[in-house]
């Protein structure tokens, strides 16, 4: 009788044991989504809802489900949604998109929110910026110049709300830096300040100079001189190798404009610039080529949008491919701590191989590790 209440009891305890085992592996781990799913950036906030749907289907788990609410690109709604995913039993969120959405969240305390924001100053512990931001970037560039042996590089960047920012991540990178200067994005204004920065004057007058020594001269070759002097715009080399640019779009072409009518080439300096996302354009514009800049892994980057595409019919943002990678994050570590344990490990040290490349996590941070690409008679060429 003993022996059978001993058999019993185990085969109890057993039961018990694998019902835990089951139970666990039916876990779900609940990811809230706050993007906008009404307003005019609705359809950003849709192709990251797709994106999410395919990292869904390419995981094939079931533990994950992901509910996705409306930030309406306002912090009022944004607290209200992510209130609402709280009281669903929501302990991580993918979202907001906007900085400006993250205005309130820090008053929820136990929940922790990817957002897809590239800034990192003054954040609430709650939230970790999850987009491409300035550390990422400079950490990259810094390997360039290293590697390139490149000893005096300025740094422009213009009179812009992310200023502190560039200065906090470049102070972090501890790239060396001959010179630092923040411009105008005023044209008049720029040009005026890039002249000053590039001794255009002077050099400029060096070579009036020059011209009016050679003509009241008794020099054989005289013509000769003359002619070839004609051909240039200024004598006198300007006292750096490299320029970085933090600036993007029609704001970066009009300083390599500006640089380029101070008669400094890319062609004889290294242009540098933050993250372009291979914007087609500058691939039309010789004259500013070669220009070089980290971003994320191109070869992914198309697969992905090939992906996107032959799901959906629709070229993707992205933001979407960052939120596909995302899902892809929280789900590895997920299998390391499990749910109660995500924001935990955002803590600590770690690394994450995704679709951008590899994040790398640690004190409540994602950084980068990004490639570096140059763009060159009219090619994309990716440098490492």
């Amino acid at each position: 009788m003993f022996k059978f209440f001993k058999i019993f009891l185990f085969g109890f305890l057993g039961l018990i044991y694998f019902s835990s085992l089951v139970l666990s592996e039916e876990e779900k781990i609940k990811i809230g989504l706050l993007v906008p799913m009404t307003g005019k950036n609705k359809d950003l906030g849709q192709q990251i809802i797709k994106a999410t749907r395919i990292a869904l289907k390419d995981i094939n788990s079931e533990k994950l489900e992901i509910y996705p609410k409306d930030t309406n690109s306002n912090p009022s709604k944004t607290i209200r949604s992510a209130i609402e995913l709280k009281n669903m039993g929501v302990k991580i969120i993918i979202g907001p998109i906007f900085y400006k959405s993250l205005l309130y969240l820090d008053e929820i305390k136990d929940i922790t929110f990817l957002s897809f924001t590239n800034k990192t100053l003054d954040l609430p512990e709650n939230i970790i910026s999850a987009g491409i931001n300035a550390t990422s970037q400079l950490n990259t560039i810094k390997k360039f110049i290293e590697l390139n042996k490149i000893e005096k590089t300025i740094f422009l960047t213009p009179k812009v709300n992310y200023e502190s920012e560039i200065k906090e991540s470049l102070k972090k990178s501890k790239i060396k830096i001959l010179k630092y200067y923040n411009y105008d994005t005023e044209p008049t204004k720029l040009t005026a300040q890039i002249e000053k920065i590039t001794n255009y004057k002077i050099r400029k007058q060096n070579l009036e100079d020059e011209i009016s020594r050679v003509e009241n001269s008794e020099l054989i070759d005289k013509d000769k001189q003359l002619e070839k002097l004609k051909k240039i715009y200024t004598i006198g080399n300007v006292n750096f190798d490299s320029v970085i640019i933090s600036d993007f779009d029609e704001g970066l072409k009009s300083v390599i404009t500006s640089l380029l009518y101070t008669d400094v080439s890319p062609k004889k300096k290294y242009f540098i610039s933050f993250n372009q996302w291979f914007d087609e354009s500058i691939l039309s514009e010789e004259t500013i080529q070669p220009i070089y800049y980290p971003s994320i892994n191109r070869k992914n980057l198309i697969n992905f949008e090939n992906k996107f595409q032959k799901e959906f019919n629709e070229f993707p943002s992205y933001l979407a491919l960052l939120s596909y990678d995302l899902i892809g994050l929280i789900y590895y570590l997920s299998l390391k701590g499990g749910e109660i344990d995500i924001s935990r490990l955002f803590k600590e040290e770690s690394s994450f191989k995704g679709k951008i490349g590899i994040f790398d996590i640690r004190d409540n941070k994602i950084n980068h590790r990004l490639n570096f690409y140059k763009v060159e008679n009219n090619e994309i060429k990716k440098i490492f």
